[in-house]
C-alpha cells in the first residue's frame, strides 16, 4: 500500500474531515474525487481518473450526462417533491413509460436499491398469502449464498457474508439460503409448499461478478413457475445495459414475476429504484399497507425517464456487449500469473487475484489509482472493471496499458 504520507495536503485535508467526523463504515480508496465527466473523474489535485467503478453500476451512461443533467435541472426548478399525499404531474408519465418499457402492469416506485428489495420481498409474502393461499406468517423465500441485496436488519438475515450480520441479530426468520448456480438444490427447496418466492441476481455483483452456467436462469424460472413460486430478479446492478443487455435476464429471455431496479435509473445523479410486477401480484398492496415520502417524486420520475431513453438512443447495451467482450480479451492476453480468473458478461467484469500477499488486490488497486485508473476490491482477491457504459475501444486500450503496468509491480 502507499503511504498515506505520499498523499497532497489537499487530500489529506478531505480525507482527515471524513476520518474525524463520518462514521467509519466504509473503507475507500485514498482519493478525493470532485469532478466527473464521461468515463473519467477529477480529484481535488486535478488528476484525472479513469472510473471503473461506476457508483457500483449507478452511473452506466457516464458522469453528468447532459441530457439528464439537462432534465434533472429543468425539473429541479419547477417542483421536486410532494410526497404521496398528492398526485404530481409526473407520476402517471413515470409509471406509464417504465411499465410498456419493460412489459409489466403496474410500478412501485422507491429510492435506494435495498429499499426496492424489501418492497418486492412485501410483494412475494403478501402474494403468497392472499393468492397462493400459504398459512399466516409461514412463508418462505428462497435466497442464494454470497448474496447482495442491501443492508437492512431483514436483508442482512439471509446474507452469508459475516462483516454483513456480526453483532446485529437476532435476524429475521422466513429465508432458506441455498448455494447460487445450483439447480437440484433449488429444486430440491421448491419442494416445501410454503415458498412463495426465489430471489436471485443474475449475476452476483459483490461476490465478484460470478456468472452462472448458461441456462441456470432460464431452468430456475421454469421450475419456479411448475411450482407456483415467484421469481424475483434483483436486476439492480446487473440491469439497464451493464451486461450487454437491457435486463441481465434478457440473455436467457427470462421475465421475472418481481423486477427490481436501481442505481442507473436515474444516471448517477439521485437515489431512484422501483419494483415491477403484474396486477395479481402488485394489486395486493392497497392504500396504507406501504409506501415512501420520496418514491416516485417528479424530480425522480423526470430523470428516471430520461436516463433511460439515453442508454437505448445511445445504443449502450450494444457498446456494453461490444467493448465487455474485447476487454475481458485484452485482459485474459495479458497472461499475467497474478491473474487467475478474468470472467464478466459486457461491461461488468472482473479479475480473481491470487499471489502470496492477502493485500495484493488492493495494492493493485492503489497501483492502478497511481497510474490513472480507480476500482476497487471486493471480497479480498476480486477487482471489479465496470467503467461506464460509453466507454470506447480505444479507451480500453489505454487502460488495458494501465492495467499492464500496474501489474508489473507484482
Amino acid at each position: 500500500m502507499h503511504a498515506v504520507s505520499s498523499l497532497s495536503g489537499n487530500t489529506r485535508h478531505y480525507l482527515d474531515l471524513e476520518e474525524k467526523y463520518g462514521a467509519h463504515n466504509y473503507h475507500p480508496l485514498p482519493v478525493v474525487l470532485k469532478k466527473g465527466r464521461g468515463v473519467f473523474v477529477w480529484d481535488v489535485d486535478d488528476r484525472r481518473y479513469y472510473d471503473f467503478l461506476s457508483g457500483y453500476s449507478a452511473i452506466n451512461q457516464g458522469h453528468c450526462h447532459p441530457r439528464i443533467m439537462e432534465a434533472f435541472l429543468h425539473q429541479a426548478q419547477d417542483l421536486t417533491l410532494t410526497s404521496r399525499a398528492f398526485h404530481n404531474n409526473k407520476l402517471g408519465e413515470f409509471a406509464e413509460f417504465i411499465t410498456k418499457f419493460f412489459g409489466y402492469d403496474k410500478v412501485l416506485p422507491m429510492n435506494t436499491g435495498v429499499e426496492a428489495v424489501e418492497t418486492g420481498l412485501k410483494l412475494a409474502r403478501r402474494w403468497g398469502y392472499q393468492v397462493k393461499g400459504v398459512p399466516a406468517d409461514k412463508a418462505k423465500i428462497i435466497v442464494c449464498s454470497n448474496n447482495f441485496h442491501g443492508r437492512t436488519i431483514n436483508v442482512i438475515s439471509f446474507s452469508t457474508d459475516s462483516d454483513s450480520r456480526r453483532d446485529f441479530g437476532p435476524f429475521n426468520p422466513g429465508y432458506e439460503v441455498i448455494p447460487y448456480n445450483d439447480i437440484p438444490a433449488l429444486q430440491a427447496a421448491l419442494c416445501d409448499p410454503n415458498v412463495v418466492a426465489f430471489l436471485v441476481e443474475p449475476i452476483q455483483g459483490e461476490a465478484g461478478v460470478v456468472v452462472p452456467n448458461d441456462g441456470y436462469l432460464s431452468t430456475a424460472a421454469a421450475m419456479c413457475r411448475e411450482a407456483n413460486v415467484l421469481l424475483m430478479a434483483d436486476e439492480i446492478q446487473t440491469g439497464l445495459s451493464r451486461t450487454g443487455k437491457m435486463l441481465a435476464c434478457d440473455h436467457e429471455n427470462v421475465r421475472p414475476d418481481i423486477l427490481m431496479l436501481g442505481k442507473a435509473l436515474s444516471g448517477g445523479t439521485m437515489p431512484v429504484s422501483a419494483v415491477l410486477a403484474d396486477d395479481e401480484i402488485m394489486l395486493t398492496i392497497k392504500p396504507g399497507d406501504h409506501g415512501s415520502t420520496y418514491g416516485g417524486n417528479p424530480l425522480a420520475c423526470a430523470v428516471a425517464m430520461t436516463a433511460l431513453h439515453v442508454l437505448v438512443d445511445e445504443k449502450m447495451s450494444e457498446n456494453s456487449a461490444l467493448q465487455g467482450a474485447y476487454l475481458r480479451e485484452k485482459l485474459t492476453a495479458l497472461n499475467h500469473p497474478a491473474i487467475s480468473i478474468v470472467r464478466g458478461k459486457g461491461l461488468f467484469n472482473a479479475i480473481v487475484i491470487e499471489h502470496p500477499n492477502k493485500e495484493a488486490a488492493w495494492d493493485m488497486c492503489m497501483e492502478m489509482k497511481e497510474n490513472g485508473l480507480l476500482a476497487k476490491p471486493t471480497h479480498g482477491d476480486r477487482i471489479r472493471f465496470a467503467p461506464p457504459l460509453l466507454i470506447s475501444r480505444e479507451q480500453i486500450n489505454e487502460c488495458i496499458d494501465i492495467i499492464s503496468t500496474s501489474l508489473a509491480k507484482f
